[in-house]
């Protein structure tokens, strides 16, 4: 798995989301994205859906797909790349 795609994770979250506060670098790889991590909300998994289907291709459809996706950068980029079949 490679850091320039977590890092383009991590920016595509502060962009898409408009997380004016946080830093790309700032997000752990293994932190939790809703809850006691970035405490993102349900309407931020449907935008972060929706900007991960148009920048990578890959659609997150399910919803319990979605919170085992969306746990953290990490296991984000390891979906991206088992769906898009280059891991």
């Amino acid at each position: 798995m490679t850091d320039a795609l977590r890092l383009e994770i991590k920016e595509l979250i502060v962009e898409s989301l408009n997380l004016e506060d946080v830093e790309p670098a700032s997000i752990a790889d293994d932190q939790p994205l809703f809850g006691s991590g970035l405490e993102l909300d349900s309407l931020d998994a449907l935008q972060l859906a929706v900007a991960i289907e148009e920048r990578f291709g890959v659609p997150i459809t399910d919803e319990d797909l979605g919170r085992e996706v969306f746990a953290s950068v990490e296991a984000l980029a390891g979906f991206i790349l088992r769906t898009k079949g280059d891991g």
